[in-house]
């Protein structure tokens, strides 16, 4: 017979719950000793659950909604979420996510403008013609068209069947890239008319017409910008009315394709950059683009490194003349030699609205400064003049010298490589450090002004 328990009955019990409840927990890993959920909370996890299927948020309170955006996961379909939600947070983690570099500064400090804007770029960029569905990028775009500002494609594919052509034949093959007319692509690469109706709305558009990190299987047909390609570019300007900012550089761009933009580019209402910089344009596309100076509201012109010569230079420089709108010239890197050099800078002294002017590594030497001097002793609106590169020497140093002393608005006046002197080079960055001290006095003074007035 056992004898009885040296412990009374209540520690008894309490000792035996002890060993159930250690047993209980050790045959069932799953069974926990942590509180019941509440019931709000229990609410709010199945909301998360099935937001795909029954998107509950609206009618939520402030604070139960911050934690069901909290935990919804980023990989919810976007016809879902785009409109609904609105909480910058979500779009940040959805961004974040997805791309290791997310700068919002150049989004208007959207993170949800920069996941539509980046989203829609990825698309267009791996876009393939004829492969590619198209109704999944239109619905895409008309489901973003709210958010889109900008668009800067880096690359754009062309067809994966593309008939080669010879260099030898390159001038007897249509530009589109096949001489056979049923063997033809649909597009010969992303056609921006098929999202165009849904961007309304879009202000810069930056565009490469090329393969990026092609690497050994680089071929010249990768970077083509066809008149396929040029047609309907310059269609989609007519839908783009609020366009500000226009890039297409590094595509192989020549005259006539660049006339044909130009055509579709005059009189826009809204355009203050062009940017035609790395492309193939000489003389004829230059008198285009002077056309445009003079029926256009342009402030910023890049045509670096294009093949532009005297002629060309001439064109601008007549358009120039009767311009009031243009502030930035970027003519770096052409040809244009003495003669067109001479011819902008005598534009120069009827203009009075131009504020930087570079004209570096353009085949420049001692009469073009001896104008540039005058100029500067008369003009009061250039306040960055860059002609580096170029064959100045010691004479045409000391004529820049001499106009320069004369000068009060020149403010950054870029020398290097001319060969103009060390002297001459000293007492002209004392001069532009005048200008820059009297300037900042200047401003300082506006602004005290600006500040009593509003007071």
């Amino acid at each position: 017979m056992m004898p009885d328990s040296p412990l009374p009955a209540d520690e008894r019990n309490v000792a035996g719950d002890a060993r159930r409840m250690r047993r209980i927990i050790t045959e069932d890993y799953s069974w926990s000793l942590a509180i019941i959920p509440a019931l709000t909370d229990l609410c709010l996890q199945h909301i998360v659950r099935n937001f795909q299927h029954n998107p509950l948020l609206e009618k939520l309170l402030p604070k139960h909604r911050s934690k069901v955006l909290e935990q919804l996961s980023t990989s919810l379909p976007l016809p879902v979420t785009t409109n609904l939600i609105s909480c910058e947070d979500y779009w940040r983690r959805c961004s974040s996510e997805r791309w290791q570099t997310c700068d919002i500064s150049h989004y208007g400090f959207s993170w949800k403008r920069l996941f539509f804007e980046k989203h829609l770029e990825n698309l267009i960029e791996c876009f393939i013609p004829d492969l590619t569905d198209t109704g999944a990028m239109c619905s895409t775009a008309e489901l973003s068209k709210d958010y889109i500002r900008r668009l800067e494609i880096q690359q754009l594919l062309p067809p994966v069947k593309v008939e080669m052509r010879k260099e030898d034949e390159a001038d007897d093959v249509s530009d589109s890239g096949s001489d056979a007319g049923g063997d033809l692509p649909s597009m010969d690469h992303f056609d921006l008319n098929l999202i165009a109706g849904s961007l309304c709305d879009l202000e810069e558009l930056h565009l490469v017409y090329g393969v990026k990190g092609c690497g050994m299987n680089f071929e010249w047909n990768l970077f083509r910008f066809t008149d396929r390609d040029c047609a309907a570019l310059a269609n989609s300007f007519k839908t783009f009315k609020k366009l500000k900012v226009f890039q297409l550089h590094r595509s192989r761009v020549d005259d006539e394709k660049v006339r044909v933009l130009i055509r579709s580019l005059l009189n826009h209402p809204s355009l203050v950059h062009l940017n035609l910089s790395h492309n193939q344009i000489s003389d004829r596309g230059a008198r285009a683009v002077g056309k445009l100076l003079n029926q256009s509201q342009l402030q910023i012109l890049n045509l670096c490194n294009n093949d532009i010569r005297p002629h060309g230079a001439q064109a601008i420089a007549h358009a120039l003349t009767k311009n009031s709108t243009l502030k930035t010239l970027n003519l770096r890197l052409n040809h244009i030699g003495d003669e067109g050099g001479q011819a902008l800078c005598h534009a120069l002294l009827q203009n009075n609205s131009l504020e930087t002017l570079h004209i570096g590594s353009n085949e420049l030497s001692e009469p073009t400064t001896s104008v540039l001097a005058h100029v500067l002793s008369q003009n009061t609106s250039l306040k960055n003049a860059n002609i580096s590169c170029n064959r100045i020497g010691l004479d045409g140093g000391k004529q820049l010298l001499e106009g320069l002393s004369e000068n009060k608005t020149l403010l950054e006046c870029d020398l290097r490589l001319t060969d103009v002197g060390q002297e001459s080079e000293f007492y002209m960055n004392q001069v532009l450090r005048d200008n820059q001290e009297r300037a900042r006095v200047e401003a300082q003074q506006t602004q005290r002004s600006t500040s009593g007035l509003e007071r």
